[in-house]
């Protein structure tokens, strides 16, 4: 194919990600400089329509950037004002006091918000400052310098042929160069992905682990609602066969958060995480606070997992991976937005330097120390056993002895040192065989749902005609290994009913993909046993159009 050609456009810095923590870099960039040319590419239709988060949020990371931001109209409207943790059976629930947890674990101070509409008001506050933000700019491609530094991205290309090649009415796109590239794409990023593997970034580091986190608001009966209450669970439904467990959140306007988080490091294929969601709001407690109510929304989204021990290395030559490119979450206290935003505030003023220092391109060296010797690192240091102990002797151990390890590291010092985590979750599937298959109830469509029903309020739109932005490895890897040894999992794994095996008779399966149905959580590219599913960018605007999650 003949090289394509490209308008190019230059600025100092190009952020991929209207997330927090590429927002937090743009607000600081023109915080340094009101010169600084930055442009952030954003592919949902607009600034929040792909960010799903639980979220109670620390407000420390808009602390340190925006100290105003209460008097400047920040959508941090409810305040954490009750605090509770339950193990459940399946008929009943058990309360964990909260008196025996470390400091870190406590909620009150923080904010129940949609990560959403937060992002929205960032946003504004950035292009006040002069930033450009261009939503639907779905970012496809790396631009590579003469040194072999990052120096660019490929966005906005449109209507490629149905292989996936350019034809008459294709719009290839522009280059967007920049001093410094900022991948702040989330969860499993396309292009981050690339980043590490050629830069060999992961290399010494445990495998990263991820969670799968499915979310519904409902609006439920006022008498029921508690605006400023918080509520955790662990246990039932799940049990021994994964780890995991659920949040419910009140917020404003007799609205609540109701969501459930599954570790892909389970080992049964059989499992399936979107129908343990739905039989969890069948718990008695549960179901109480939910009936007479109606769902508005759902969606769904991968959780790094690792921790401290499994980020990679942050820079390459003109490149820095932000947030959970690298994986920033602090598992225990389920938070990851603020270190998102301090890990862009940092980003950017080391770029900042390097560039007044005419330094642009080099590796920010010091944004990478930043992030492992200061506030972020601190944050995930203390919890970093957590995951592995669960994983390893599983939920009563890591109660036990990873809230031990919390409280001694909150003095400085752990008695396990730092934990591996073996396996990636991929790695962790086993076969069928080895596995009892998992019978699931029948949704009641008042408080469970099926998925494509459910996926309908996620507002999910793919342009028909364009190439499945889901792609496999080798065609043939779904029936002859997935379906044989592993019972094909993806049917499962997927909360958006993406992947099916159709089975006719007198035929062979065959696996299908339906693209129009991803809400870009990455499961797939996550979770597969083969590790033969890729997940690259659709084109700009499409995907799910979250309204405030």
């Amino acid at each position: 194919m003949a090289e394509i050609e490209r308008e190019a456009m230059e600025y100092d810095v190009v952020i991929v990600g209207a997330g927090p923590a590429g927002l937090s870099a743009a607000i600081r960039l023109k915080q340094l400089d009101p010169e600084c040319n930055v442009v952030v590419l954003e592919k949902g239709s607009e600034v929040g329509a792909h960010i799903l988060s639980g979220a109670v949020l620390d407000p420390c990371g808009l602390d340190a950037l925006i100290p105003d931001w209460k008097a400047k109209g920040a959508p941090l409207n409810t305040p954490v004002r009750d605090d509770k943790f339950y193990m459940l059976g399946e008929a009943g629930a058990l309360r964990i006091p909260n008196f025996p947890m470390p400091p870190l674990m406590h909620n009150h101070g923080n904010y129940i918000v949609s990560m959403g509409n937060v992002c929205r008001w960032m946003a504004e506050q950035a292009e006040e400052l002069g930033v450009e933000i261009f939503p639907g700019m779905a970012c496809s491609e790396l631009v590579y310098g003469d040194k072999g530094e990052v120096k660019g991205v490929v966005a906005g290309v449109f209507g490629l042929e149905a292989d996936g090649s350019y034809g008459e009415n294709t719009e290839p796109g522009m280059e967007l160069h920049g001093k410094y590239v900022f991948l702040s794409e989330g969860v499993r990023g396309s292009l981050s992905k690339q980043v590490i593997d050629k830069y060999d970034l992961a290399a010494g580091k445990e495998p990263q682990k991820f969670g799968l986190g499915m979310k519904e608001i409902w609006e439920i009966d006022p008498a029921k609602h508690k605006e400023g209450s918080v509520t955790h669970t662990a246990g039932w439904p799940l049990g021994s066969n994964a780890g995991g467990g659920s949040f419910i959140y009140h917020l404003e306007n007799n609205q609540v958060y109701v969501g459930f988080v599954v570790h892909l490091g389970y080992k049964n294929p059989h499992i399936f995480p979107y129908m343990e969601f739905q039989r969890f709001k069948h718990h008695p407690m549960v179901a109480e606070l939910l009936k007479g109510g109606k769902r508005v929304a759902y969606g769904a989204r991968a959780i790094t997992e690792g921790g401290y021990q499994s980020m990679p290395k942050m820079v390459a030559p003109g490149v820095a991976l932000l947030g959970c490119s690298v994986g920033m979450v602090n598992v225990p206290r389920i938070k990851g937005n603020h270190n998102a935003m301090l890990s862009g505030k940092a980003a950017a003023e080391a770029a900042m330097r390097a560039i007044k220092a005419e330094r642009a391109g080099d590796e920010l060296s010091d944004y990478e120390t930043e992030v492992r010797d200061g506030a972020i690192g601190a944050d995930l240091k203390k919890v970093r056993n957590v995951k592995p102990i669960w994983s390893k002797w599983g939920l009563t151990a890591s109660l036990a002895l990873g809230g031990f390890d919390m409280w001694c590291n909150t003095f400085g010092f752990s008695l396990f040192g730092t934990m591996g985590h073996g396996k990636s979750d991929a790695d962790a599937t086993e076969k069928a065989s080895n596995h009892k298959v998992i019978e699931y109830p029948k949704p009641d469509g008042t408080l469970s749902f099926d998925r494509l029903t459910n996926v309908a309020f996620s507002f999910t739109n793919h342009e028909e005609s364009q190439p499945a932005h889901l792609t496999l490895k080798d065609k043939d890897v779904p029936v002859n290994v997935n379906l044989a040894q592993y019972a094909g999992p993806s049917a499962r794994y997927c909360p958006a009913g993406v992947y099916e095996f159709i089975e006719e008779d007198g035929k062979a399966p065959r696996f299908q993909i339906n693209f129009q149905n991803c809400v870009h959580c990455k499961t797939c590219d996550i979770k597969d046993p083969s590790q033969n599913i890729v997940w690259t960018t659709p084109q700009g605007g499409d995907g799910p159009n979250y309204p405030n999650m």
